[in-house]
């Protein structure tokens, strides 16, 4: 069941890049946009559980959410610099890494030597398919593209750090899902705010109402991962949720129209496998 529980993330999250993409707006625009529909969930949730909170639940909640916040805005920050297409494995891929490699050292999920064996192989695997996948065709690549390859990266690092630590700071609290999902809102929407006051864009716009579809179906995925990890580890769940790069990577070549050469969706398509693989070794250790 819990495994079941994990997938639903992968068809939500899978399809975030693409919602966003095709609902439009600037990063700030969608950061804003998405949290506002992720407090909708939030007291969605704070109603229908009777959660109880405490201080020690929202300080848990808030935390985690503003690290949710700087991960999501750099990621659409990537997507805008590089693409979705080029984006989402690369970031998945490192998150990946980031959360099996939290789970050994954190919380100890590798406990026998072929747990061990089997998760060092997959984070190889995982870092191999995020490097395919960030590979451009030579011939393809304008002057211009190099520096924004450049912001690309310097983006998807500090999401990734954003990602991880969202979800170890709830693991290691120990509070109930259903508990954590409201202020985890909270935070979220805080974090967006922080941004727009230190952007000069203009965030309150017709995008901004529209990507609270974004946060909605972000907080359903939410929810079934925070919901599945007492059952299957955050290393598993968290893995099995991010393979819906599938969804996202070549949704956005086919739908939303990002230009690939044949040699890059090669690269991407061999990139992408590897990360699915690797995430599919990780949730079958268990």
């Amino acid at each position: 069941m819990g495994v079941l529980l994990a997938l639903i993330p992968t068809v939500c999250w899978g399809s975030i890049g693409l919602i966003s993409g095709r609902l439009g707006g600037t990063s700030y625009q969608q950061t804003l946009g998405m949290t506002a529909g992720a407090v909708v969930f939030g007291i969605f949730s704070l109603v229908y559980f009777h959660s109880q909170l405490t201080w020690m639940a929202m300080l848990v909640g808030v935390a985690s959410g503003l690290c949710w916040a700087v991960g999501q805005f750099e990621q659409f920050q990537s997507m805008k610099f590089i693409g979705i297409s080029r984006t989402v494995p690369i970031s998945t891929g490192l998150q990946l890494v980031g959360t099996a490699l939290a789970g050994v050292l954190l919380f100890h999920e590798w406990k026998t030597t072929k747990m061990v064996t089997m998760g060092t192989i997959a984070v190889i695997v995982l870092i191999a398919g995020a490097a395919l996948t960030s590979l451009r065709d030579k011939k393809a690549v304008a002057g211009t593209e190099h520096m924004e390859a450049g912001k690309g990266s310097v983006a998807i690092v500090i999401s990734t750090i954003g990602y991880v630590l969202y979800t170890v700071i709830v693991n290691m609290s120990g509070i109930s899902s259903k508990t954590i999902i409201f202020p985890q809102s909270i935070g979220m929407i805080l974090g967006a705010l922080i941004f727009v006051m230190f952007s000069r864009q203009k965030v309150w716009h017709k995008a901004t109402a529209k990507n609270m579809l974004t946060g909605l179906v972000w907080g359903v995925g939410n929810f079934f991962m925070f919901m599945a990890i007492p059952s299957v580890g955050l290393a598993i769940s968290y893995s099995l949720a991010q393979c819906g790069i599938v969804i996202s990577t070549f949704g956005s070549i086919w739908l939303l129209g990002e230009k690939k050469t044949n040699r890059e969706m090669v690269y991407i398509t061999i990139g992408s496998l590897l990360v699915v693989a690797g995430g599919v070794t990780l949730g079958i250790m268990k």
